[in-house]
């Protein structure tokens, strides 16, 4: 009977798959009934659960999951050979289980309706555009650099522990609700990672759990990445599962923080992206563009790209590439490249706003 029970929750798994294929096909479907339906609740409920826990549930959670599925191999290890059709049963009834809750919980969102167009914005744009964003951005980052750093040739240093920065992160969604009213934040469930130092060398900075919808942070990377990273993070956790999206969202939340601090890391945040884009267009312009940034500045880059350097390993491009194939798979059709999408989103949101 049990046998029976196994397989038939085996099988379920290729209608799983069919329809989550069916569903991805109807975004609006998706937005309106999943992202501001079904997730907005759950999401709020794991939050409310789950938020006022000091560490995160959901890393435990990972941790018995791998240490019982290592032992369960063991265990089974020679059921390979002896019983294989009910061995390969087992393991697919639980990856059935798995995708279910994970779609359920989170994983829907990878399908909703594409942010720009949710925000009514073009997705195309071109070098004279992207030029005029990256010049309201260097102004505005020089402008809050000068106010606090003693000289424009020094990094920025945050007075902040990255406990604070927990504290203070949510303030930026308050604010950017009165623009984006779906973008409403509470409870807070942002969390460091009891993993950081794997992560560190996996070259992650945070990432959501989709099982309890904690947000996690890599406790190791610099102060200067906490906030935006932490808002990133927390963009995640309102269901846009897309990383340029998150990206953009978590920009935006920073600028919108009354801390002038907050506001300096959102906007030197999307002043990098929009930075990279112009070198991978013209390089000469780049280097012209870039001799009007703050010394400052390009040393807080500095600060954080010495800092996963340092951490590189071999390791590291396994894990990026098994991320992005994930990416992939739920269609982000740019895996891991989809990051640098994020421009498209400043350029055409910052050429109608102010900065």
């Amino acid at each position: 009977m049990l046998k029976k029970k196994k397989t038939i929750i085996a099988l379920s798994l290729i209608p799983q798959i069919l329809l989550v294929r069916i569903l991805s096909n109807y975004p609006e479907f998706v937005e309106r009934f999943y992202s501001h339906g079904i997730y907005e609740w759950l999401s709020k409920l794991f939050r409310f659960v789950l938020g006022w826990l000091p560490f995160s549930f959901g890393d435990f959670i990972y941790a018995f999951t791998i240490i019982y599925s290592i032992r369960w191999l063991l265990i089974n290890r020679r059921r390979i050979k002896k019983d294989t059709k009910y061995w390969l049963v087992d393991v697919i009834a639980t990856l059935s289980i798995f995708y279910f809750v994970f779609h359920l919980l989170w994983g829907m969102n990878y399908h909703r309706l594409p942010l720009h167009k949710s925000l009514k914005l073009e997705y195309e744009y071109d070098t004279e555009q992207l030029i005029a964003v990256t010049e309201k951005l260097i102004k505005k980052s020089n402008t809050l650099h000068s106010t606090l750093s003693e000289h424009d040739s020094l990094a920025v240093r945050f007075p902040y522990s990255k406990s604070d920065i927990f504290k203070m992160t949510p303030d930026g969604y308050k604010n950017l609700k009165s623009v984006f009213p779906h973008l409403n934040y509470e409870p807070a469930s942002i969390k460091k990672s009891l993993f950081s130092y794997p992560l560190t060398y996996m070259g992650f900075s945070g990432y959501l759990n989709p099982f309890t919808n904690e947000a996690h942070v890599d406790g190791l990377i610099p102060v200067y990445k906490f906030p935006t990273t932490s808002a990133h993070e927390i963009a995640h956790q309102l269901g846009y599962a897309a990383e340029n999206e998150a990206n953009f969202i978590g920009c935006l939340a920073s600028i919108k923080n009354d801390d002038a601090y907050f506001k300096y890391t959102g906007y030197t945040f999307g002043l990098r992206f929009c930075l990279n884009e112009i070198y991978r267009r013209d390089e000469a312009l780049y280097e012209t563009i870039v001799e009007t940034v703050n010394l400052g500045i390009l040393k807080n880059y500095e600060e954080v790209r010495r800092f996963w350097e340092a951490h590189q390993n071999p390791t590291e491009p396994l894990f990026k590439l098994f991320y992005g194939g994930f990416l992939k798979a739920n269609k982000q059709s740019k895996g891991m490249e989809s990051y640098s999408y994020v421009v498209a989103l400043l350029v055409n949101y910052f050429e109608k706003e102010n900065p």
